[in-house]
């Protein structure tokens, strides 16, 4: 009990006789006012105060009530600045797609352009935490274990906690997951590594290393036009060139880009200059006075 609330009542003052009957008279004639103040909605059953926690098995038990209750709706915000972010990025060779089922799932695939990996296209899946993003990092599998020295060869996934140990809310993102999903293609670590074989491989014998890194380059794209292993209909898929169907597609992106291009270069050729001449002032352009 906090000892501010339990004061002997010998410690406080006893007011005198005539002043309590004062105010207990006045307390019995003065009329009831009615409240002017603003009523907040009401809280959910399932939810928590948010007070500052005594012990952090308090705290757990704030937040996970906090979140039962309001999570859903900043969860959605949150995802959806995420992915927003990602657009942003523009990381190049990585495209993500979230799942049409659960926000929290997302189909990607990233592109190797050169390198040892070079020409790979590997299709992986993002999960995100329920919780995010006060919970763990994201995890990243791959459809096909590739191999390297931090890809499980059993189950795909991506050594993520390895550039995430523990995820900052508000200073780590997703997007920061794929490019890190993407740099490691190109950067190899050997540090603990999901799959000592490939790590010993490359440390000790980089011709055989390469040899199984070109057989796992064609395994991903010998099942690159398998179904998806997840039943979706925003799940990426790809399928074998089709000139009915691709060639129009083709031709509608190529003529969508020359007009920004020669946009671009005219700007570059010609232009109007907004500094006077014999001026080194900017928008300092000598305006034409209007005839009166």
């Amino acid at each position: 009990m906090n000892p501010f609330w339990s004061m002997s009542t010998s410690s406080v003052r006893k007011r005198p006789e005539a002043e309590e009957k004062t105010l207990s008279g006045e307390l019995r004639t003065s009329p009831l006012r009615a409240s002017t103040k603003k009523q907040l909605p009401s809280i959910p059953k399932n939810a928590v105060p948010i007070t500052k926690p005594a012990s952090p098995a308090a705290s757990s038990q704030s937040t996970n009530g906090t979140h039962a209750s309001y999570g859903p709706f900043y969860l959605e915000y949150s995802l959806l600045a995420e992915f927003t972010l990602v657009v942003k990025q523009k990381l190049p060779g990585v495209y993500v797609q979230p799942s049409y089922q659960s926000a929290l799932m997302w189909f990607g695939v990233i592109f190797i352009r050169h390198g040892l990996y070079q020409d790979g296209v590997f299709k992986f899946t993002v999960y995100i935490p329920d919780n995010y993003p006060d919970g763990d990092c994201p995890r990243l599998v791959f459809d096909l274990p590739v191999f390297h020295p931090l890809v499980d060869p059993l189950s795909g996934e991506l050594d993520v906690k390895r550039a995430f140990a523990k995820w900052r809310r508000n200073h780590n993102h997703i997007w920061q997951v794929l490019m890190y999903a993407r740099r490691v293609f190109y950067k190899i670590d050997t540090t603990n590594p999901l799959n000592p074989e490939a790590a010993v491989l490359y440390e000790k014998d980089i011709q055989l290393f390469k040899s199984k890194v070109v057989d796992s380059v064609k395994l991903c794209s010998s099942h690159l036009f398998d179904q998806p292993k997840i039943e979706d209909p925003y799940a990426i898929i790809f399928s074998p060139w089709n000139p009915a169907i691709h060639d129009e597609a083709r031709e509608k992106m190529l003529t969508q880009k020359k007009p920004e291009d020669q946009h671009c270069k005219s700007m570059h050729v010609s232009g109007l200059s907004w500094v006077k001449p014999g001026s080194v002032q900017p928008f300092s352009k000598e305006e034409k006075t209007m005839p009166t």
